[in-house]
């Protein structure tokens, strides 16, 4: 068995076989329900909710007065960097990241080294990963080596549990095998998880703009991203494909992807924090944190993708969680890898400058990070009812912290929020038998 419990180890507890949470208020993000309850957990399973749970001298009690309790949070969208590049992530180090974070559940990138793109990869990830503190869903490529060429055996990799594919970091170039690609998603009912980007545009390090001639730099112009989006709602259109768009982050974007809602074509996307939260002018600071793939833009980008956020057209905000070790990204700008940190601040990131600015109730808040991802990957998203396994999370938007990297129990340090004070925070989850507390 995995040694899953490697860091703060104070901090992580097997379950005992009676638990009640008493006091708290229950978000229900699917029924939109909001009520205080307890719940009472035994062997790991939700045994009763009610208002008042008589407990016992057994039981272990937490108490959740003032606090929210939801289902576990999902991140659809994980770079944790193993096999491959274990200094900067590994499976372990991640899936306690994750839980601080709230996370019960997590899709990891095959990105790795080997990609993962075929039936031996993926089976022994999904081995090694079976006794993790959050339920781990690998998502295999959509092509060999994700050269966006020849398409991976998808059929055997969805008959051995495969909940989407994709060739994250990098955008499937020829149209011919993404039309491949989306007509499988179609017969399988599974979603190609598309980065989209136009490679013959890309020699820039970050968003082409006033900030970009400005500081010198070489940008990426929203049309890298926005055409292959344009031309995968097409192809979707034509072979009645489902294309899920990963971390969109042009208003061009959210306006194609509106337009296909509405007319009706099965298309789903996500949006990172730092999209929402963060332009362009982060990089005057010189400082490679700010460095992501698709970069920062402008505000009038972040102002679509708002608009975005509160009509339904982005369904999901997914982290992109992308660790790198320090000798990576402590270079000059140019040379630094793009990618950060984001699973432990996923969720303040979305309190401070979405639920506490209006631009989303609490309920739509939480809906995008624990039943639309599992949603889209069909997943059981019913998750607050008596005889479920316990998946919650604890927490309170009401506390402040501020946000330090060596603080974090990722193994890398690359956060685009060091220092800043962010609003909200995850006090327990509760997944697999085992419990997280702050």
């Amino acid at each position: 068995m995995i040694n899953n419990i490697q860091l703060n180890k104070s901090n992580f507890d097997e379950l005992s076989k009676s638990c009640v949470i008493k006091n708290g208020t229950i978000i229900d993000p699917h029924n939109e329900k909001e009520y205080l309850s307890d719940i009472k957990i035994i062997n790991g399973i939700i045994s009763e909710i009610n208002e008042s749970i008589t407990t016992g001298p057994d039981d272990l009690i937490i108490d959740a007065k003032g606090k929210y309790i939801s289902p576990g949070f999902m991140d659809m969208h994980v770079h944790l960097r193993e096999p491959g590049y274990e200094q900067a992530e590994t499976l372990i180090t991640g899936s306690n990241a994750a839980m601080s974070g709230g996370f019960t559940r997590l899709a990891l990138m095959p990105n790795t080294t080997p990609c993962v793109d075929n039936i031996f990869v993926y089976n022994d990830i999904c081995r090694r990963t079976e006794n993790l503190l959050v339920n781990i869903h690998q998502i295999p490529a959509v092509t060999v080596g994700r050269e966006g060429k020849s398409l991976v055996e998808m059929a055997e990799l969805n008959d051995n549990g495969a909940l989407a594919f994709s060739d994250d970091g990098d955008g499937i170039q020829s149209s011919e095998a993404m039309k491949g690609a989306l007509q499988y998603s179609g017969m399988f009912n599974v979603p190609i998880l598309v980065h989209e980007e136009d490679k013959t545009f890309l020699d820039g390090v970050m968003n082409e703009s006033f900030v970009s001639t400005e500081l010198g730099m070489s940008g990426i112009p929203n049309i890298a991203e926005s055409s292959m989006i344009a031309r995968d709602i097409e192809i979707s259109r034509y072979v009645d494909g489902y294309p899920h768009f990963q971390h969109i982050s042009t208003q061009e974007s959210v306006k194609l992807i509106r337009e296909a809602k509405k007319e009706g074509l099965k298309v789903s996307s996500e949006v990172t924090p730092h999209h929402f939260s963060l332009t362009d002018e982060k990089v005057k600071t010189f400082s490679t944190d700010y460095k992501m793939n698709p970069p920062l833009r402008t505000q009038e980008d972040v102002d679509e993708i708002l608009k975005g956020l509160q009509d339904g057209t982005i369904d999901v905000i997914a982290s992109d969680h992308a660790p790198h070790t320090p000798e990576k990204k402590n270079v000059e700008f140019d040379y630094a890898p793009f990618g950060v940190l984001g699973l432990e601040t996923l969720f303040s990131v979305g309190v401070t400058y979405l639920v506490n600015t209006n631009v989303l109730s609490l309920v739509e808040y939480l809906k995008k990070i624990t039943i639309n991802p599992r949603k889209i990957l069909n997943l059981d998203y019913d998750l607050i009812n008596v005889g479920k396994m316990a998946e919650l999370t604890i927490f309170d938007i009401s506390s402040e912290w501020k946000v330090d990297r060596r603080k974090l129990l990722s193994k890398s340090l690359n956060t685009c929020y060091h220092d800043e004070t962010l609003d909200g925070q995850v006090q327990v989850v509760i997944n697999n038998s085992k419990i997280y507390k702050r």
